[in-house]
């Protein structure tokens, strides 16, 4: 269990997974109260969708952190965020069900992080993917994800693993920012409606960028450059 000295820990967490399903694994940097690095961690999933990944980072992340400091998340998963701030009370109402009267994608992960958070001070932060200079603890993060996608080995400063160093030809020219800023969340609060993206009514059964299959009669919106469910819209691919 990491224990800070300083009144709060900042954080970042990501996952990857190499063709989604694919070869996948988490990772997770952890720095001071001033947003220097001092610890990360990354581990392997073998064969797991990016919302696996991501969810499994955020998992890692809250395990080896100390529960009594603040915590701030940084992360570039609309889908792991919100699923965890925002859709998990519903969710639990309707047990354990979408509003769509589906069961709940990837449920176990979501119970255990839920079970980790429970009497935490942890906020929620979204951030821009593979940004030139956006944020630097989540470019780790998701390198030290990529690298062990790949490699499929466990690496972490306490192993005495170099470094993840983020490869600039991945990242994007930054995008222009809204006027409210980053989006943040906790798990009263919520982060926001997530978009407008209109659904519609699928004429011919297709699979989710989450890895789950939906049916012909199925409400889905476009999410990125395919289809899939509404609450995966804004799921983010890694790599």
């Amino acid at each position: 269990m990491m224990r800070a000295m300083n009144d709060r820990i900042i954080a970042a967490c990501d996952g990857a997974s190499k063709g989604n399903p694919g070869k996948a694994a988490w990772g997770w940097v952890a720095a001071d109260a001033h947003g220097s690095p001092e610890r990360w961690a990354a581990g392997p999933l073998g064969t797991a969708t990016n919302n696996v990944a991501e969810l499994t980072a955020l998992e890692e992340l809250l395990k080896a952190t100390d529960p009594s400091v603040p915590l701030e998340v940084r992360m570039d998963s609309q889908y792991a965020m919100k699923a965890v701030t925002t859709w998990l009370p519903g969710w639990k109402r309707n047990g354990w069900k979408t509003s769509a009267g589906k069961p709940v994608a990837n449920q176990e992960l979501v119970v255990a992080i839920d079970t980790l958070l429970a009497g935490r001070d942890v906020t929620f932060v979204h951030v821009a993917a593979h940004q030139v200079g956006g944020d630097a603890l989540n470019a780790l993060a998701d390198q030290a994800a990529t690298d062990v996608a790949a490699s499929q080995e466990a690496a972490s400063s306490e192993l005495g693993s170099p470094w993840p160093q983020p490869d600039p030809s991945r990242a994007a020219a930054p995008k222009a920012k809204s006027k409210g800023g980053a989006r943040t969340g906790t798990r009263k609060s919520g982060t926001g409606s997530g978009g407008t993206g209109r659904a519609i009514t699928a004429k011919f059964p297709g699979r989710c960028a989450c890895g789950r299959p939906y049916a012909a009669g199925e409400k889905i919106t476009k999410n990125g450059s395919s289809w899939g469910h509404p609450e995966c819209r804004e799921a983010v691919t890694a790599g």
